[in-house]
């Protein structure tokens, strides 16, 4: 007896396209069979989005796919019973009520489903240490132990990173609170490179500054936007002009050209840097007094010059591109960094200016810093922020925090412009960086 009526109930729930709420158990176990296949499909749509996208199913794709296969089975039941020897009424009142509210219960139930199809990707790919994964897991992931979770600060702690340019508040915004998965086997210092990886990747963010524990505590986190354009990358003193000229055919940026007018007689107006070339309009970079020379007529032709491409320019722009930063820091009278030598610094010391002497490029490991020296620094934001630390350690209690006060200055030119110049413009400042 209670088979028969199982495969009865089944079999009217097959016919679906016919159901009212005439029937009302009826109608009933049919509602309760699309609310659990919706469910099911939009959690098995979102754990398979979770996989592909990396990311959460947005909110309307797990309706859709919700509502969706209820349509399809609605549709399918009518058109059989239009194809078989019945004469159905599909467009009666009975009938349109229930199809919309079996629609209804799906767009209600599709979301509990997105949630918990998500739910259990986060898990299971934790679980897995899926490197390329981000999301929340749950505590009885965590328990398990396979994974250091990193949770970023809100975005009220999340700083700006000095002489960078500041990251929006949106892009704050998006970065605070995310949890990111990371294996349990990763060292501090790889768990921190491959934070820092993922925050640039996945988020776009030019230049990260992070301390991160073993236990994956964030305890510094700080952002900054990669500069764009000429303006940053001109040294002091130099401008970038749009020349209507006609630049030689195998003319590239970076080469050195001749600016010579052809009217009313030739004539060799300035020495500049080409930095780029449209048609019949160079972009070339030279000093401010060559500037002055030049007229709004036109009439210019360029000569490229066989020069040798300069170190100190390609050490600019490798310089640019990469994670490492330059700067320069005063020690300080006092500072916990007099004594110590330069080997025992984790930033890579280019030069190092005493008070009283001229500029030694790369000194010595077994050199001591003095009080008034000025290091020349190369390397990741984190190092040159506690080498930073470490110089003002002491000066801040007694001095008032000298030697922290921060100049900017970037891009391939500052950086070319040498020590010497850096050393000329710094002598105010405390730090300065490229």
């Amino acid at each position: 007896m209670l088979a028969s009526t199982v495969w009865t109930t089944s079999t009217m729930v097959g016919a679906a396209g016919g159901v009212t709420f005439s029937q009302p158990q009826l109608a009933a176990i049919t509602l309760v069979t699309f609310a659990i296949l919706a469910t099911f499909v939009a959690g098995v749509g979102s754990l398979v989005y979770r996989w592909y996208f990396r990311t959460e199913i947005p909110d309307g794709v797990a309706i859709l796919l919700g509502v969706a296969v209820v349509a399809l089975y609605l549709n399918t039941t009518s058109l059989g019973a239009l194809a078989g020897a019945e004469d159905p009424e599909l467009l009666t009142v009975d009938g349109v009520v229930f199809n919309v509210v079996s629609l209804g219960v799906a767009a209600v139930m599709s979301p509990l489903g997105r949630y918990a199809g998500d739910r259990l990707a986060v898990d299971v790919f934790a679980l897995s240490s899926r490197k390329n994964f981000e999301g929340e897991v749950s505590r009885i992931v965590r328990t398990v132990g396979r994974v250091t979770p990193v949770t970023l600060p809100p975005a009220a702690e999340i700083k700006d990173m000095d002489t960078y340019e500041p990251v929006s508040d949106e892009k704050k915004a998006e970065l605070a609170g995310k949890t990111l998965i990371f294996s349990r086997k990763l060292t501090v210092e790889e768990l921190r490179n491959r934070l820092v990886e993922r925050i640039k990747t996945d988020y776009g963010v030019g230049y990260v500054d992070v301390d991160v524990a073993a236990d994956g505590t964030v305890e510094y986190f700080a952002v900054g936007s990669r500069v764009t354009g000429l303006g940053p990358t001109l040294a002091p003193g130099r401008v970038a002009v749009a020349l209507s000229a006609d630049p030689p055919n195998n003319a590239t940026a970076g080469d050195m050209v001749q600016i010579w007018r052809t009217d009313p007689n030739p004539e060799r107006v300035a020495t500049g840097e080409l930095r780029g070339v449209a048609a019949d309009v160079a972009t070339v970079a030279l000093d401010e007094s060559d500037a002055a020379e030049l007229s709004v007529e036109g009439g210019y032709r360029l000569v490229t010059l066989p020069a040798e491409p300069q170190a100190d320019r390609e050490f600019a722009s490798l310089l640019r591109n990469a994670d490492e930063t330059m700067a320069t820091v005063t020690v300080p009278e006092g500072s916990d960094l007099v004594g110590t030598a330069v080997g025992d610094v984790t930033a890579v010391v280019a030069a190092v200016r005493p008070i009283d002497g001229a500029i030694q490029p790369i000194p010595p490991q077994a050199y001591a810093f003095a009080a008034g020296d000025t290091a020349f620094l190369v390397g990741r934001p984190d190092a040159i922020r506690r080498f930073e630390a470490a110089a003002a350690s002491t000066a801040s209690n007694d001095a008032g925090g000298s030697g922290g006060d921060k100049t900017a200055s970037g891009g391939d030119d500052a950086v070319a412009s040498g020590a010497d110049d850096a050393a000329t413009t710094a002598d105010s400042d405390g730090t300065q960086r490229s």
